[in-house]
């Protein structure tokens, strides 16, 4: 192979490598589930108090608030990825989200103990499929090598922004109402953006 025909082939992968509006679109969606996801885990310890007050919860009742949505997240998030793998990473990603936000409206209305509890662990199933899915979509969207490695870096620093940015956001929305806290994941609707993904 001469000098020549090595620069055409460099060329040619350095443009399929290309980051695309496409791209950067599936990789905010994806990250900004993530996002959510540790949203969720790092806002609700500081609405407890006021969850207690509000709905009059013993203290185990209040741990349920929290150990539900784990037990939900934990327990199937095989499963969801094995559901990603039959009924296709896209499909669920978006069932998951679109499930996520409606249960995160119920679980702001709910004045029932029991229905919050509910909506906790519904969320972590949801969360559970929404995991794998997204990154399976990840890992199938962007090409093995640097792309792949900064998309993976991108989507990390979402989940860790998530984390800190509701511990900040958690006080804050608090102070107006322990509600604000429990349906914020409906307020950023990434299923509609989610469109923009690509088929696996």
């Amino acid at each position: 192979m001469t000098s020549s025909e090595v620069l055409h082939s460099d060329s040619r992968l350095g443009a399929s490598q290309a980051w695309t509006p496409q791209l950067w679109a599936i990789l905010i969606v994806l990250g900004g589930a993530l996002c959510l996801d540790a949203l969720d885990v790092s806002m609700i310890g500081v609405a407890l108090p006021s969850i207690r007050s509000a709905l009059d919860l013993s203290t185990s009742s209040l741990q349920w608030i929290v150990s539900g949505y784990v037990l939900g997240y934990g327990g199937l998030l095989l499963l969801g990825g094995r559901a990603a793998d039959l009924l296709g990473r896209r499909r669920v990603f978006l069932v998951a989200l679109a499930v996520f936000a409606l249960v995160s409206l119920l679980g702001g209305l709910a004045s029932d103990p029991g229905l919050l509890i509910a909506a906790r662990f519904v969320k972590g199933v949801a969360a559970a499929f929404t995991a794998p899915a997204s990154m399976s979509l990840l890992t199938t969207t962007f090409p093995e090598g640097p792309m792949r490695n900064r998309a993976f870096s991108i989507y990390t620093v979402f989940g860790a922004s998530g984390f800190s940015l509701g511990l900040v956001l958690s006080g804050l929305l608090t102070e107006v109402s322990w509600r604000c806290r429990a349906d914020r994941g409906d307020l950023v609707h990434p299923a509609r953006r989610a469109h923009h993904a690509r088929r696996p």
